[in-house]
């Protein structure tokens, strides 16, 4: 049985939790729009169309802010077109997606779903075929009060307060060849720098997004960064992160260390970005906005998708079905963004419904949590106050994509006399036994203690079973003299409330 021992000191800490961490994403994309949120049809819909029992669902995950509209989508996207009468809205081709878009679910109606949620909007502008002056009147319809013929536009819309967007993205994957305009480093850093000073002239209070790699992968990775920055670092508050696993081979060891390589990733663009600002000697820190991260089988997408060549709405697209193994590997990632939450001040969840996505949907029928929400929603609940760094002294294993990896992995939040710990167990065949030791947390009992483990790791929610995996309550989690023993199964996540 693998053991490990982590040690936990209030004082330990990395930052505050950002709430914008439990971010997502919904993207004009198959159908997490269209049968997805909005479904006007459907028996729980609201007098906006918008599915009730989504908007349920949403509340309960917990996210915080939402990016919108893309995404790949948005490269090809003409905002005026989802503004105005439903009835006059034109139906384009969406090339990123090869579906059609009818532009019935546009800026303002989003923003009203974005208030049954309780979520806040970030907003992506479309640079790759269009540019600055479209960009500046989508911000003057958006924000700006009244008086300007754009902003008593949306007032003659229905819309008589201004939606006060405050995070802005400068484009999506830029750096990507599958990218309607994409384009190189040096092309991109120069339109994204003009862009944001001209956003920013009208509103210096913004906070922008610059794009960064689309992965890791990429063979311009880290020079894409440092272009880019060394073109917009005055004019822009975050960089972009985009990451996605897949178990690949049957190799799950490897992607249950799948946070090893995120670590990575951020390792790599805060240096470069640190090193952009030193050469600049400038006194302002570019964040991290890891506005996409999930588990997405993109291999399988690729596959189906090669020979598709009918134009249709709102097509079945990416619907991922997820399994334990998966919930676990997006729990880890997401305890890896609390950890760098020095650097990492903003994350999105792609996406959010249907579109490998938390949240699945039936036309017409029910909605259901995927594996995937269980983790991403609990620690949501869970986590408050400041991001403690735990010390880990744990096994360690080999895995054939990320090298070392430990068997154990852990992060924990305090927030005066309350506490949380999260917890990964990635061996395959062995409960890990634990030790915490919590007394520098002031903690003296456990309030709440789950565990998301199935003894067949490739189990799923579907339609059919949509509780077929859901978080065990019977996690046994003994406190006594400060130290907290618990066992954990095989391929497993956990999270502990500690008061």
């Amino acid at each position: 049985m693998p053991r490990a021992h982590i040690e936990l000191d209030r004082k330990a800490v990395v930052a505050p939790v950002r709430r914008r961490t439990f971010g997502s994403f919904v993207e004009h994309l198959g159908r997490c729009v269209y049968t997805g949120i909005y479904e006007p049809e459907h028996p729980t819909a609201n007098e906006d169309g918008f599915r009730m029992d989504v908007v349920e669902l949403v509340r309960e995950l917990g996210s915080t802010t939402i990016r919108y509209p893309g995404g790949n989508f948005v490269s090809g996207f003409r905002w005026e077109d989802s503004v105005g009468p439903r009835d006059k809205r034109p139906v384009r081709r969406d090339l990123a997606w090869h579906s059609l878009e009818s532009n019935q679910v546009g800026l303002d109606e989003f923003a009203r779903w974005l208030k049954l949620t309780g979520s806040e909007l970030m907003l992506a502008v479309n640079v790759a075929t269009r540019g600055i002056l479209p960009a500046l009147d989508l911000l003057e319809y958006a924000n700006h009060p009244s008086g300007t013929a754009l902003s008593d536009l949306r007032i003659v819309n229905g819309t008589p307060e201004p939606h006060n967007v405050r995070m802005w993205c400068l484009g999506n994957e830029m750096d990507g060849p599958w990218q309607t305009g994409f384009m190189a480093a040096d092309d991109y850093g120069k339109i994204a720098a003009r862009t944001a000073a001209a956003m920013k002239t009208a509103d210096k209070d913004l906070e922008l997004v610059v794009c960064g790699s689309s992965g890791s992968g990429m063979p311009t990775f880290g020079d894409w960064e440092r272009t880019v920055l060394e073109h917009t670092y005055e004019h822009v508050d975050y960089i972009s992160c985009h990451a996605y696993y897949q178990e690949l081979d049957g190799d799950l060891g490897s992607f249950l260390a799948s946070a090893v390589d995120m670590d990575f990733f951020i390792d790599t663009v805060v240096a470069t970005a640190d090193h952009v600002g030193g050469k600049k000697r400038s006194r302002k820190r570019i964040d991290i906005s890891f506005d996409e991260w999930n588990v997405w089988y993109l291999k399988e997408h690729q596959e189906s998708q090669k020979d598709e060549t009918e134009w249709r709405h709102a097509p079945r697209q990416l619907e991922d079905v997820y399994t334990v193994a998966d919930a676990v590997v997006v729990g880890n990632l997401l305890m890896t963004l609390l950890k760098r939450s020095d650097r990492v001040t903003s994350a999105s969840l792609a996406q959010l419904v249907n579109v490998i996505a938390p949240i699945m949907t039936e036309p017409g029928g029910p909605a259901w949590r995927q594996t995937t929400f269980h983790p991403f929603s609990i620690t949501s609940r869970l986590a408050s106050g400041e991001v403690i760094r735990p010390v880990i002294d744990s096994p360690v294993y080999e895995t054939a994509r990320h090298g070392e990896a430990s068997v154990v992995d852990a992060v924990a939040t305090v927030d005066g006399d309350r506490a949380a710990v999260f917890l990964v167990n990635r061996d395959q065949r062995e409960a890990a036994q634990i030790t915490i030791d919590v007394r520098g947390l002031g903690s003296t009992r456990v309030a709440e203690a789950v565990t998301l483990a199935d003894a067949d790791v490739y189990a799923k929610n579907t339609a059919a079973e949509q509780d077929r995996v859901t978080p065990s309550a019977n996690t046994t989690a003994a406190l006594a003299d400060g130290v907290l023993t618990i066992e954990l199964p095989p391929v497993s996540w956990t999270a502990i409330d500690l008061r």
